[in-house]
């Protein structure tokens, strides 16, 4: 016989999901999250842009990628947007680039789920470390 659990709330530290990100600070109780609930990871893992949060816990994330068209010998610029899972522990604002990955069907168009910010994608697209912008010195009137 197993003993009971002592608490029902969700420890701090969130469980292994199977992948190398770390889990949050913060915990939550939502059942859809793959560090404090109950919700498995698996398929594919993929990176992309968050381009609207407004949604309750989904949000929208757009992958970018180049297509080869050989007729014109050029490029073509096509992408790809995801309705993910965001879970409300990992706070994810929008323009982050982020890390989802594949799990159950959560909703009619949810397949995927937010499992690490990898900072802002702005700052990454011009090559700059991902450091916060530091405040303007005051000037001393004289």
């Amino acid at each position: 016989m197993t003993p009971a659990r002592s608490s029902t709330r969700p420890s701090r530290r969130g469980r292994d999901i199977g992948l190398d990100v770390r889990p949050p600070k913060e915990a939550c109780d939502d059942q859809h999250c793959p560090f404090h609930g109950h919700l498995a990871i698996r398929g594919q893992v993929i990176e992309g842009t968050v381009v609207s949060t407004a949604m309750q816990r989904t949000a929208v994330v757009e992958r970018t990628l180049l297509h080869f068209v050989p007729k014109y010998e050029r490029y073509e610029k096509r992408r790809r947007r995801y309705l993910v899972h965001n879970p409300p522990c990992l706070h994810i604002p929008l323009g982050h680039r982020v890390k989802i990955a594949e799990t159950r069907s959560i909703a009619k168009a949810v397949s995927f789920c937010i499992v690490q910010d990898l900072g802002d994608a702005r700052q990454k697209a011009r090559g700059e470390d991902p450091a916060p912008a530091k405040a303007p010195t005051e000037v001393a009137a004289e």
